[in-house]
């Protein structure tokens, strides 16, 4: 019983440190652009119509950026600096783990069993998980020459969650983390975190 303890522990190990949530963030930006000039915005309907997430999410994602912004000092503008549009893309992710110590059906002795083929415990059972990767784009264009001139990338682990402020958290999460790299050169910018 002692030795089964010591094994299984790893993998509780293993199982806390994949709930352990990461955003990777990357962004570019055109070195022209005068970033001090830009102090309102306004969303572009055109673009963010386009991005294949359900509507709810979408006012979600708006409501983040648009707390972000409004902290750094810019104003919603019916004639804007900056135009503000996202988009999304999403892919299932499988991991296949080897050598998973867990339940499975194989030769041996287990508790119910003494012996021939029957559930029990061992190594070799591959254990199969799959998860959803997303990343979210938010672009800045410049609303006079129609020009991008920022864009902020976020990658990470969607929650599938029926709880809704769990949804909600995991989003701002992901807005905040991609816009902490606006402006450029802000010294709040980090390139990786983990929740």
């Amino acid at each position: 019983m002692k030795t089964m303890k010591i094994i299984a522990l790893p993998l509780m190990a293993l199982v806390f440190l994949s709930s352990c949530v990461s955003v990777r963030v990357l962004s570019d930006y055109d070195k022209e652009a005068d970033f001090n000039s830009y102090t309102t915005y306004a969303f572009y309907k055109t673009g963010i119509d386009k991005a294949h997430i359900s509507d709810l999410d979408k006012k979600r994602i708006l409501k983040s950026i648009d707390a972000e912004l409004s902290s750094r000092g810019m104003v919603k503008s019916e004639n804007p600096d900056i135009l503000v549009s996202i988009f999304t893309k999403e892919r299932e992710q499988v991991d296949v783990y080897n050598n998973y110590w867990g339940g499975g059906f194989g030769w041996g002795w287990s508790p119910w069993y003494w012996g021939g083929y029957g559930p029990g415990w061992g190594w070799n059972s591959p254990a199969v998980s799959t998860r959803t990767q997303g990343s979210l784009y938010i672009d800045l264009i410049d609303a006079k020459n129609k020009e991008l001139v920022w864009q902020g990338k976020g990658v990470g682990t969607l929650n599938n969650t029926k709880n809704i402020e769990k949804k909600e958290q995991r989003i701002r999460e992901f807005v905040s983390e991609i816009m902490s790299q606006y402006p450029p050169g802000n010294t709040s910018s980090v390139q990786t975190t983990s929740k």
